[in-house]
C-alpha cells in the first residue's frame, strides 16, 4: 500500500517539475552559486506537488528546509511521503489533520529553529510572534503567500507587533495577477465538480467577493454557463463587477436564488444565519478563500440537525423549517481539500517569486525593517521574461527615443 502511494507521489512531483520550466531555470542558476547554502527555511503551504518542487529547489540551492501544511484539508499524502523517502525533504503533515495535529505539525517546523519562514496565512509567523516569542531573534525574515497572509501581517505591522521583514509574495504583479484570477477560477471548479459531480450551466451562481480571486472564478463560471451574481463591500469592485457584465447586490438578496454560492474575500462571516434563514432550498455553498470561517458553520449548525456526509467532500444540514444546504469540503479550500490546487503552469510563476523572494531576504535582510515589504518590480519582470521564453514568445521593445520621450516632459503637441 504504501509503495503504491510512494509511486503515485513520485510521479505527481515529476508531471510538476516536467512543466515548471521557469523554477527550474532559477534553481538552477541559485544550486550553482549556493545562494542558499546552510541556510534553514521553514514552510507552512499547502502540501502537494507544485510545493513540493519548491521545497526541492531551496534544498538543491544549499538550504535545509522543513515543510508543513497551512490547512488542515490540503495535503496530498502521496505526495507528501515522495518528499519524504526521495527527494529528502523533512515533511510533516497529512491529509484530514485535526486541529491539535494541524499546530503540533507547525509546532514541529519551528523546532528546528529556522532562520527564514515561507507562510501560507500567516499562522507560522503568528506563532513565532505568540507561543514561540523566545525564536524571535533567531528569525531573520520571512515570504507570505495569500491575501489572508498579508492582510494580517500588515495589521501586525501597523500596531507595531512584527518582529522580522517580510515580503508580501501575493501582492506581486506575477503572483496576484496569474495566481488569483486564472489559478482560483481553474482550480476552485475543479475542487467543485470533483466534490459534488453537479452541473454548472443553467444554475444561479453567486461568487463573493470581486478581487483577483473573485475575477477569476466569476469569469470561470460565466463560461461554463452559469447566471452569475457577485456580492461585495467596495463600491468600487461592485461597479467593476456590474460592468464585467455581473448582476450585483446584496448577499441577503442573493441567496434567495443562489443554487450555487462560492466564497473568496478573505473575510469572516461572508455567509451567516441572517443568510442561511432565506437561502434557497438546496444550495450548495463551497469557499476558495484561505481559512474555513467565510461561511459561518457555527450559524449554521445552530438552526440545522446535525450535518449527514452524503459525498466523501460534501455534507448535507436540514434546516428546522426542511429546506436542505449543502457544505462542501467543511467550509475549507475547496480547491485544495478536493481537488488538486492551481495549475503547475501557475504555481511555476507563483513559487518562482517565492524562491527570489527568499534569496533576496537571505541578501539583504540586515539592511530590511520589521514590515511588510513588496517584491521589487525587476523580480517580477524576471519572471516574466523567463516565463514568455518557455512559451515561445517574443514582444517589442522600447526605441532608445522611446526611452527618452518616457522620461521627458519638454516634448508635447506638435
Amino acid at each position: 500500500m504504501e509503495q503504491e502511494l510512494l509511486t503515485k507521489g513520485s510521479r505527481r512531483l515529476a508531471w510538476a517539475e516536467a512543466h515548471m520550466s521557469v523554477i527550474n531555470e532559477i534553481g538552477q542558476r541559485m544550486r550553482a552559486e549556493g545562494s542558499l547554502k546552510g541556510v534553514k527555511v521553514g514552510m507552512a503551504l499547502h502540501v502537494e506537488a507544485k510545493t513540493g518542487m519548491l521545497a526541492v529547489t531551496l534544498a538543491n540551492a544549499g538550504a535545509k528546509v522543513r515543510l508543513a501544511s497551512c490547512n488542515p484539508l490540503s495535503t496530498d499524502d502521496s505526495v507528501a511521503l515522495a518528499l519524504r523517502k526521495e527527494r529528502g525533504i523533512e515533511v510533516f503533515a497529512r491529509k484530514g489533520e485535526s486541529n491539535e495535529e494541524y499546530y503540533e505539525n507547525l509546532n514541529a517546523v519551528l523546532d528546528m529553529r529556522p532562520e527564514f519562514v515561507i507562510d501560507d496565512g500567516a499562522d507560522l509567523i503568528t506563532m513565532l510572534h505568540t507561543t514561540r516569542r523566545e525564536q524571535l531573534e533567531e528569525v531573520r525574515g520571512g515570504n507570505e503567500e495569500t491575501t489572508t497572509g498579508v492582510i494580517r501581517l500588515k495589521a501586525m505591522a501597523a500596531q507595531g507587533q512584527l518582529r522580522f521583514p517580510v515580503m508580501a509574495v501575493n501582492d506581486a504583479k506575477m503572483k496576484f495577477l496569474f495566481d488569483n484570477r486564472y489559478g482560483t477560477g481553474q482550480s476552485t471548479f475543479d475542487g467543485f465538480m470533483n466534490a459534488t459531480n453537479l452541473l454548472v450551466a443553467g444554475k444561479t451562481l453567486v461568487v463573493a467577493g470581486y478581487g483577483w480571486c473573485g475575477r477569476g472564478v466569476a469569469m470561470r463560471a460565466k463560461g461554463l454557463g452559469a447566471d452569475v451574481i457577485v456580492t461585495e463591500v467596495d463600491p468600487i469592485r461592485a461597479i467593476e463587477a456590474r460592468l464585467d457584465g455581473f448582476q450585483v447586490m446584496p448577499m441577503v438578496d442573493a441567496v434567495r436564488q443562489a443554487d450555487i454560492v462560492i466564497t473568496v474575500t478573505g473575510c469572516k462571516d461572508v455567509v451567516r444565519e441572517e443568510h442561511f434563514t432565506v437561502m434557497k432550498d438546496g444550495c450548495v455553498l463551497g469557499n476558495s478563500g484561505h481559512f474555513d470561517n467565510e461561511i459561518s458553520k457555527k450559524a449554521l449548525e445552530s438552526i440545522s440537525s446535525p450535518p449527514v456526509r452524503v459525498r466523501e467532500q460534501v455534507e448535507r444540514y436540514d434546516l428546522r423549517d426542511g429546506r436542505r444546504v449543502y457544505l462542501v469540503s467543511e467550509g475549507r479550500l475547496m480547491n485544495l481539500a478536493a481537488g488538486q490546487g492551481h495549475p503547475v503552469e501557475i504555481m511555476d510563476m507563483s513559487f518562482s517569486i517565492q524562491a527570489l523572494a527568499l534569496e533576496h531576504l537571505v541578501k539583504n535582510h540586515l539592511t530590511m525593517t520589521p514590515q511588510v515589504h513588496p517584491v521589487p518590480p525587476d523580480m517580477d519582470e524576471l519572471v516574466a521574461r523567463i516565463k514568455l521564453k518557455t512559451l515561445g514568445l517574443s514582444i517589442d521593445h522600447l526605441t532608445p527615443d522611446q526611452e527618452r520621450y518616457l522620461h521627458d516632459w519638454q516634448e508635447g503637441t506638435q
